[in-house]
This record gives structure tokens, sequence and C-alpha cells, in this order.
């Protein structure tokens, strides 16, 4: 089979302004099936959903796909039919500019729509030593609140697949117009 390829020496971001400035009719950017969850928190540091949200920031649609990081891959074949089904939906609504996709590690109960779980957790740094004699920092995730029904995360321990739609704006809206309302907002003056 003969097709053409790139390589690009950037973020997955940049992968997709330059693959969408080189090809013509690009209406959609699957980004994975990435290895790694990309639920919760993890969003906000995930390479596979920047690619995605640029194509969003370009008016495209973008999909982040991914999957458990575990001992063993994952069974992508009993994934065919779901993945499938989930491109087929999101690629029809044409009003989702951006979702999150994320799979089960075995093959899943079904689908479900879902909210970001939000989750703060104690955050240790905790120092150490490789075999080597140098130092080593792991930074520790134990969550200090339980999984919300509803959210990425618990229906990834449901054993669903759980599609997220997200947007561009991290605005928090209400705390901006609670912001404006303080007096101290008032009496801000600008040369």
């Amino acid at each position: 089979m003969n097709f053409e390829a790139y390589r690009v020496d950037g973020t997955p971001a940049d992968c997709v302004a330059l693959g969408t400035s080189r090809w013509e009719n690009v209406d959609a950017v699957l980004s994975g099936i990435n290895l790694g969850s990309n639920l919760g928190n993890g969003i906000w540091h995930s390479g596979t959903l920047a690619a995605a949200r640029q194509a969003a920031l370009m008016g495209l649609r973008g999909i982040a796909l991914s999957s458990p990081a575990a001992d063993e891959e994952p069974e992508f074949a009993s994934l065919k039919p779901y993945l499938r089904e989930v491109l087929r939906l999101l690629l029809r609504e044409t009003v989702l500019s951006l979702v999150n996709v994320n799979f089960p590690s075995k093959p899943p109960r079904g689908t479900h729509w879902t909210r970001q779980s939000l989750r703060h957790y104690d955050g240790r740094v905790v120092p150490g030593q490789d075999p080597m004699g140098r130092t080593h920092y792991w930074f520790t995730v134990v969550p200090v609140e339980a999984t919300e029904e509803g959210t990425d995360r618990w229906a990834i321990e449901q054993g669903y697949v759980s599609m997220t739609p997200l947007r561009l704006d991290l605005t928090d809206h209400d705390g901006l117009a609670k912001a404006r309302q303080t007096q101290v907002w008032k009496n801000l003056r600008f040369a």
C-alpha cells in the first residue's frame, strides 16, 4: 500500500496544525487511540486531547481517543465495534466540536455521555533513588474525594466507554460575573 507520510518534530497540536494545512477538505481530526486514559484532571496534561483541541480551535471537529495503559496492551480487537459506533455517532453529530472519548481496558458494557471528573488529590512529592543512585521524585496522586456518578472516571470504572463533550472556553463565567460586581473591580483604573 502506498501512502504519503510526514514526521513532525513538535507537539501533537503541531501535527494537527501542519496536517490540516497540507490537506484539503479536512473536517475532523481523530487523535489516538492513546495508550493511557485521559480522564478527569488528566485532560489538562494530555497531548492527545491537545491535538483534538487544536482541531477545534481551527474550526474542525476534534475527537480524542484513549484507552488505559496497563501491564498488557488493550484488547483492541474487542474495541473495534465500539470504536466504529462512537465514530459513527460523533462524525454524524456536527454540533459537537470537541469530544474526549475513553475506552475501558476490557470489552465495554456500552457507552455513556459523561462530564469531566474533577477530583482533588493529595499531590505529595516523594523523593527516592534510582538504581544508579540518582535522586528522582515521584508525584503521588491519591484522590481526596470519591468518584462521582455520571463522570468520565465513573463510566470507565463501571466498564463503559466514556464520551465527554468539552469546550474551548475555560473561563469561570460565574466567578467573572462576581468579580465584576465587587468594589475592587469597579475602582480599578488603567493608564
